[in-house]
């Protein structure tokens, strides 16, 4: 594997690095004061194309590798990983539609989501399926030509202010498990949905987050992606890249929380000294950089893997996913504790990334799932000397 980035990868890494610099940081702090969705912002991000990174050329997308996309996408995060994390989901969702669906669909839909014009929600998880993503119960049942869908999803980030839902419904019996999964590309405001109240999260305060509710509602067959039955399949395909960008969020926090660490260090003086003077806090400041370098080198190797659709793609990318939010949740949590007292006040950025980041440790599939999945498939005879 190459560690250098290629020159294309660092114009990538140098527009979005700008980008996020001008357009993202400036605001970020008055977005999560006020809970604003910065929708305008998202149509600029959709003008640079980070609005349908990996989508394929042909459907308005840039066509990137996953791991061009990580070097995109931990800058934007830099500014701000809550606003970061909503392009990373929509992304998803417009692979997710651009890869599967039938050649009507993605040609009226993708354009418009890879534009920024549309943008998406993805619709996985159910009061009742959350880790266990195969037992949801949203159904889907054939109608002539079209499907009736009733049920509910919580936790739909962007729900209420998107365009599309890509959704994930039950066509086969009630102990049909994942086999009996289907995946539907939505309208957000066709008729017999309905949408809970704005949730009062900890962090991720730029991007709503509500439950969504199916009555009855009417989809055309030709708006399912794939086959029937192939909906988590397809949703776990779709993950393995969203696990990769959600970890990527992870670095561009911890990132800029080290920064902002070390210029803290500079600055700050006690005892007569500055803080860098400190061997105890060199020590840390050590400590921190190297955690972050080794969880980027993980994310970037998973996303080797999965543009060179590795057999152990899964499993490379389980393992970045847990072990990069968790590791750089902890260099977001020194920094703020080399902060002091200001870290904990919202003048400083440092309590922002910390809220925002925690979170990370629990979608696209939490940490314990993470290692359950790590754990199953290195249990298996040879693959630990395969990923060698």
């Amino acid at each position: 594997m190459q560690y250098d980035l290629t020159d294309d990868q660092l114009a990538f890494r140098d527009a979005a690095r700008t980008f996020a610099e001008k357009a993202m940081a400036p605001h970020a702090a008055k977005w999560d004061d006020e809970h604003i969705f910065p929708v305008e912002l998202l149509r600029e991000a959709g003008e640079m194309g980070f609005m349908g990174i990996y989508t394929p050329e042909a459907l308005g997308g840039m066509g990137l590798s996953r791991l061009d996309t990580s070097v995109i996408v931990e800058e934007l995060a830099a500014a701000c990983p809550s606003t970061a994390a909503y392009i990373t989901i929509h992304n998803m969702a417009t692979w997710m539609v651009a890869t599967f669906g039938q050649q009507d669909c993605r040609e009226a839909v993708v354009p418009q989501l890879a534009s920024g014009e549309w943008l998406a929600s993805y619709c996985l998880t159910e009061p009742g399926a959350g880790s266990d993503a195969a037992s949801l119960r949203t159904r889907a049942v054939r109608d002539g030509d079209d499907y009736l869908i009733s049920g509910s999803k919580v936790f739909i980030s962007g729900a209420g202010d998107t365009h599309i839902l890509v959704l994930m419904a039950r066509t086969g019996g009630p102990d049909s498990g994942a086999g009996g999964i289907s995946t539907f590309v939505i309208p957000a405001e066709a008729e017999g949905i309905t949408y809970g109240r704005l949730e009062d999260k900890m962090g991720w305060h730029s991007q709503p987050t509500r439950m969504v509710s199916f009555d009855n509602v009417r989809v055309p067959a030709s708006r399912r992606l794939g086959a029937e039955g192939d909906g988590f399949a397809i949703a776990m395909q779709g993950l393995d890249g969203g696990r990769l960008n959600i970890a990527t969020c992870s670095l561009g926090g911890a990132q800029a929380a080290l920064l902002r660490a070390r210029d803290y260090m500079h600055e700050r003086e006690q005892f007569g000294k500055p803080l860098a003077a400190f061997q105890a806090l060199q020590f840390k400041i050590a400590d921190m950089a190297t955690q972050l370098t080794a969880a980027r080198q993980m994310v970037r190797l998973g996303a080797f893997k999965l543009d060179n659709d590795d057999a152990e793609a899964t499993l490379h990318c389980a393992m970045a996913k847990r072990f990069a939010t968790d590791v750089c949740f902890d260099v977001v949590n020194e920094a703020l504790q080399l902060h002091g007292g200001y870290g904990y006040i919202r003048e400083y950025p440092l309590e922002r990334y910390l809220r925002d980041l925690r979170v990370h440790q629990i979608l696209e599939g939490t940490n314990e799932v993470m290692r359950l999945i790590a754990a199953r498939r290195l249990l298996d005879d040879g693959v630990v000397e395969a990923i060698q």
